[in-house]
């Protein structure tokens, strides 16, 4: 499987975003599709998954509300939704992919795309 994140750039506080996951490859609908994000000097965090087949979906408390993600019907990309954007929210983020639910950890990664909130 092979991702390839995009759609980082600058925005304002307050501002949205989309990002996009091109994903290729055999997948299944066991897997479950994510997003991560590192920040200067911290760790990389989860923001926000979802199953490949659709339906659940989890978020990190601090983008409850203001982030989703989805994918296309032809299940070819998987995209993070980000509104109200904060400085905080800045970071490099990765999409990832791993074979089920369940499991831990990601078995693939994209390279990261960066998104830089300004205040």
């Amino acid at each position: 499987v092979q991702l390839q994140a995009s759609g980082g750039g600058l925005v304002q506080a307050g501002g949205s975003l989309r990002l996009s996951c091109a994903v290729s490859g055999r997948t299944s609908s066991s897997y479950a599709m994510g997003w991560f994000r590192q920040a200067p000097g911290k760790d990389r965090e989860f923001v926000a998954a979802m199953r490949w087949s659709g339906g659940s979906r989890w978020f990190a408390d601090s983008v409850k509300g203001r982030f989703t993600i989805f994918r296309d019907g032809a299940k070819t990309a998987v995209y993070l939704q980000m509104n109200s954007l904060r400085p905080e929210d800045t970071a490099i983020y990765y999409c990832a992919v791993k074979r089920t639910v369940e499991a831990d950890p990601y078995d693939y990664w994209g390279q990261g795309t960066l998104v830089t909130v300004s205040s």
